[in-house]
């Protein structure tokens, strides 16, 4: 069955179906990992987004129940050069075109993704409707022109309550702005005892749990769309050590008092190359980002750079002055990509500790 792909710009790309028969608009974006297209599809980050593999084969390893970074997946729908009907793999239990279906998730293959990949480089991420041949194209093109995308995509994938995964070692909040499974797991193995705690969490409620750590997880969209999570971070700075990823490393740099904006096209991919100043090495990082901050903005605040990106500078870590803070703008827990950055877990754990040692020689003196 053909299905189409029709731009905002009146462009039109004609492939073969697969997934859900559900029409569906988006924020056309790319991705350009190898691997790691399940943990890509179930990535709360790409809520309300079309995702484009520049990779040209995907699902020749199936779906297994172990790599998902979420259970409902918010994508919109993906776009492929070719996909694997037959997948083989002995993790593999069912094909990436059952597992769409059972979604309602709409995919389109064999069309020309390098052509559609370099649009998007050029004029930036374009609105897009994955739609039946049977449309009126004008119709949807003037649509899509008119069309403002949403802005609760945080409320839409965010918790509605809390929820504990218990540990016993420290106990940090993490606050579900789209949380990928993964940085639970980092926290987990690091023997935390975790709440999870919806966006919109105020300061007053997290400081009465007192907590050793604060976590600010990844998410979808503009953080200038969360300013509840800015007011809540202003609130718990410099009281609890802090650490966020991607969303949250953007929604504390506006706490902080410097300002945010969208990429042209965005970083999304597992082999981003970012230098950390502080230690003066590189490593290959795993990104999935629209927005970043602005690094003129940092002038006058109490945050400074730590980490930048090696393609084209933008700012990819931050930490403050004099608080017991720091973020990062890519995903230290992978999952897909690379582990390069995965010992900035262990340095929020280090950072918890060492708080907690001050406090008791604090009461000692006292």
């Amino acid at each position: 069955m053909k299905r189409q792909l029709i731009l905002e710009d009146g462009t039109v790309f004609v492939g073969e179906a697969f997934g859900s028969e559900q029409e569906k608009t988006g924020e056309v974006v790319f991705n350009t990992g190898m691997t790691g297209y399940q943990e890509i599809l179930s990535d709360p980050s790409y809520c309300g987004q079309i995702v484009t593999f520049t990779y040209p084969l995907i699902g020749n390893y199936g779906v297994n129940r172990d790599d998902f970074e979420s259970i409902e997946p918010a994508v919109h729908g993906i776009i492929v050069k070719e996909m694997c009907d037959f997948p083989s793999n002995f993790r593999s239990q069912f094909s990436i075109d059952a597992f769409l279906k059972a979604k309602g998730i709409p995919g389109l293959a064999e069309i020309d993704t390098r052509k559609l990949t370099k649009k998007i480089r050029e004029f930036g991420t374009l609105k897009g409707k994955m739609c039946s041949m049977d449309v009126n194209v004008d119709e949807v093109v003037h649509s899509l022109k008119t069309a403002v995308l949403p802005t609760n995509q945080v409320q839409q994938v965010s918790t509605k309550r809390a929820y504990p995964s218990p540990g016993r070692g420290n106990k940090v909040v993490l606050v579900d702005f789209g949380m990928k499974h993964g940085i639970l797991r980092e926290l987990t193995k690091r023997q935390c005892d975790v709440l999870v705690v919806p966006h919109n969490v105020t300061a007053e409620e997290i400081l009465r749990l007192e907590p050793d750590g604060i976590m600010l997880s990844n998410g979808p969209g503009d953080p200038k769309d969360v300013p509840e999570a800015i007011q809540m971070i202003q609130g718990v700075l410099g009281k609890i050590p802090l650490f966020g990823i991607c969303l949250g490393h953007q929604l504390f740099a506006l706490a902080c008092g410097a300002n945010t904006e969208k990429m042209r096209f965005g970083h999304r991919g597992s082999n981003h190359p970012v230098k950390d100043l502080e230690h003066n090495r590189v490593m290959i990082t795993s990104q999935n980002h629209g927005y970043t901050v602005e690094e003129a903005s940092l002038t006058g605040t109490d945050i400074v750079v730590t980490h930048r990106a090696l393609n084209d500078g933008t700012v990819e870590g931050l930490k403050h002055k004099f608080h017991l803070a720091f973020t990062v703008q890519y995903h230290p827990e992978a999952s897909p990509g690379p582990d390069d950055a995965n010992l900035l877990f262990d340095q929020f754990v280090n950072l918890m500790e060492t708080n907690k040692k001050a406090g008791n020689e604090a009461c000692l003196n006292a």
